[in-house]
């Protein structure tokens, strides 16, 4: 799990920094209480426990409670959710995919216009209800040749696809 570059993106973004992967991969490891976490990684007992609640809030940690009989404290045991974290790159995938295939759908199917200071980029509609003139500095708009910008969407399709195949195939 953490030798996806992919699934190490999407838990940083949730455990803050790299460094606090060492709690995930204490979890991965067996490790099932915030104590011994926090002995093992050497981080701070409330940083340990900040970061598994931020990971049982996204869905990629659950925990059991259970009292103590003596003391009466209650035991958190804790569980790192291998399937949530696929689940959730898929999902994070398609959108990315969505996104990138309706950004090349609209490249292919308009013509667009940009200003000559760069200050801006318009299709072909817009272009024309503003006279083919720049709002922010006046001058004629210029049409653009997208055809470097289709290639690239293209190229970043099939990086998103090879990424969440290779992601997908290293469990």
């Amino acid at each position: 799990m953490l030798n996806d570059p992919l699934a190490i993106n999407l838990l940083t973004d949730v455990v803050e920094n790299e460094e606090n992967l060492s709690i995930v991969k204490c979890l991965i490891d067996g490790t099932t209480t915030d104590e011994e976490i926090a002995e093992k990684t050497e981080i701070r007992l409330n940083i340990v426990r900040k970061i598994l609640y931020k990971l049982h809030d996204e869905g990629l940690a659950s925990y059991k409670r259970s009292k103590d009989p003596e003391t009466q404290w209650y035991t958190y045991d804790w569980v790192f959710e291998n399937e949530e974290v696929e689940k959730q790159l898929k999902m994070k995938s398609n959108k990315m995919l969505d996104n990138l295939n309706n950004m090349l759908q609209k490249e292919e199917n308009n013509m667009f216009f940009v200003c000559p200071d760069g200050d801006v980029r318009f299709d072909f509609e817009t272009a024309s209800n503003l006279d083919f003139m720049c709002p922010e500095c006046g001058d004629e708009v210029k049409f653009e040749e997208n055809t470097e910008i289709i290639k690239k969407i293209k190229e970043d399709i099939q990086i998103c696809e090879k990424a969440y195949q290779s992601s997908g195939s290293s469990k």
